[in-house]
């Protein structure tokens, strides 16, 4: 999420009641959550795992639960609680907006769409030219949808991330202020779910077909013309190259990277990166030759026990 106006480092601490460490005019552009930073973001961090990754990241604001060196041209804000003040930032920046119509504010629709009845549309969404929205289909905010795209009935686009911190009291979570957008000529099939970027965009590339009952997770970037059949379920924050296919009940673990051209056979689990270009099958997955060998060895199992 990009700020309207740069905030200055200690305006930034002064707003959240904390320390800060490095130059008090450095700036800060956006808010983000790790796997989406960039130069001029603050990133968060709570936990001694992540520190080297966060103070390395892009981002050049981190928020820390831990007094430390600070990085050359990045700026510090030492928090108690990085993920609660991580939140007070996103929430004023991006507050929650209660909807009581079916249309919401700053909400931009090409008089060429068109949009069955039953459908809700929330803030700050745009809809381009010839798209079709079917019936009881949830476009909620800061989303997006190019020329062409249809979206079939009951499907949600751009609901909360699935993003939760576990506390003594139970999760709490993360308030999500990214989007989606949804490319040209995509087709998302019925009940799809397309959960928003925790603050950045969910991705769907131009010319992707989604079956029925598809789910993709937070922060996932699907590049152009791929086709996942139905049931098929993408963790948060997975990259999906161009031309791929993944058929039917295929699940996919987060931060993984499936390669351009590759074809992931039914009910398959990726639990790690694909190269692209390749054929694969099981759980977890492997080229689908190999795979294939490990079945028929299996099945001789129950003779080579008897002897």
């Amino acid at each position: 999420m990009k700020l309207p106006k740069a905030l200055k480092l200690s305006d930034a601490a002064t707003f959240l009641n904390c320390e800060f460490v490095g130059n008090p005019d450095h700036l800060i552009t956006g808010i983000n959550e790790i796997h989406m930073v960039e130069s001029g973001d603050l990133v968060f961090v709570d936990h001694p795992k992540y520190y080297d990754k966060a103070l390395n990241s892009a981002a050049t604001t981190i928020l820390i639960d831990k007094k430390t060196d600070c990085p050359e041209g990045k700026g510090l804000l030492v928090s108690n609680a990085p993920f609660d003040d991580f939140n007070r930032l996103t929430r004023h920046y991006d507050p929650v907006m209660l909807q009581e119509t079916d249309r919401g504010a700053d909400t931009q629709i090409d008089e060429t769409a068109f949009i069955y009845p039953g459908v809700f549309i929330g803030n700050r969404v745009t809809i381009e030219k010839n798209v079709i929205i079917y019936p009881n289909a949830v476009i909620m905010d800061n989303t997006i949808i190019r020329e062409g795209a249809k979206i079939g009935p009951g499907a949600i686009i751009g609901h909360f991330a699935f993003y939760y911190k576990k506390k003594p009291a139970g999760f709490e979570q993360m308030h999500s202020c990214g989007g989606v957008i949804i490319g040209k000529n995509t087709d998302i099939g019925a009940g799809c779910t397309i959960d928003k970027g925790v603050s950045a965009y969910t991705i769907i590339g131009d010319g992707t077909k989604l079956d029925n009952q598809v789910h993709v997770g937070h922060d996932t970037v699907i590049g152009k013309n791929c086709l996942m059949a139905a049931q098929v379920g993408l963790a948060g924050c997975v990259t999906v190259e161009d031309n791929v296919t993944l058929w039917g009940q295929v699940g996919c673990a987060s931060d993984v990277v499936i390669g351009e051209g590759a074809v992931v056979l039914a009910q398959s689990g990726i639990s790690k990166s694909l190269e692209g270009g390749k054929t694969y099958f099981g759980s977890p997955c492997g080229e689908v030759k190999e795979k294939f060998k490990e079945l028929a060895a299996l099945r001789q199992l129950p003779a080579f026990m008897k002897k």
